[in-house]
C-alpha cells in the first residue's frame, strides 16, 4: 500500500468566515453545510483563527452565565447599566473574533497520514487547516482520515 498524504484526503472547497461575523451567522453556516468548524480569515484571506461548535457553546454554559450575572451585579451596584453595555454582553451579539481559537495548528499538503494522525492526537484537535505558501487551500478532519483508511 502506497503512502497517503494530506493532499489526497483534504476537503478543498472550504467555507470560511470573517472575524466580524456573529454567533448566529456562524451557527447557520455550520448547520446549513453540516460541518463542525470554520476557518476564520481576514479581509485579505489570511487565516487568523478557527471557530468550532465547541467555541460557540462555551459562552452558553451555566458556569459562564453565573459568572456573568455576578459581574453584572457588582458593576451595577443598584444602578442601571448602560444599554450599550448590556447589548454588548448579550451572547447573540458576540462575534467570531471574540470566541475563535486564535492559535491554529496547521499543516501542509505534503504531510503523511501518520503524521497528520499524530498531529491531531498530540494537540487534541479534530481538524487542521491546510496551508500552501501561507494561504488556506483546504481542511482535513478526523473523518477524512477514516475515509482514507477505508
Amino acid at each position: 500500500m502506497r503512502p497517503i498524504d494530506v493532499s489526497e484526503m483534504m476537503t478543498r472547497a472550504v467555507y470560511t468566515v470573517l472575524p466580524e461575523a456573529t454567533v448566529s451567522e456562524v451557527a447557520k453556516l455550520l448547520v446549513g453545510h453540516a460541518i463542525s468548524a470554520l476557518p476564520v480569515c481576514d479581509a485579505s484571506g489570511a487565516l487568523v483563527g478557527i471557530i468550532s461548535e465547541g467555541d460557540l457553546l462555551r459562552p452558553f454554559t451555566e458556569s459562564k452565565a453565573l459568572k456573568r450575572a455576578s459581574w453584572l451585579n457588582l458593576l451595577a451596584e443598584g444602578s442601571d447599566l448602560a444599554p450599550e453595555f448590556l447589548a454588548f454582553i448579550k451572547q447573540e451579539q458576540w462575534t467570531v473574533g471574540q470566541l475563535m481559537t486564535h492559535r491554529v495548528v496547521t499543516t501542509t499538503e505534503a504531510m503523511s497520514l501518520s503524521g497528520l494522525a499524530e498531529l491531531l492526537t498530540t494537540h487534541h484537535i479534530k481538524r487542521v487547516p491546510v496551508l500552501r505558501d501561507g494561504r488556506l487551500v483546504g481542511i482535513v478532519s478526523r473523518s477524512d482520515i477514516v475515509r482514507a483508511i477505508a
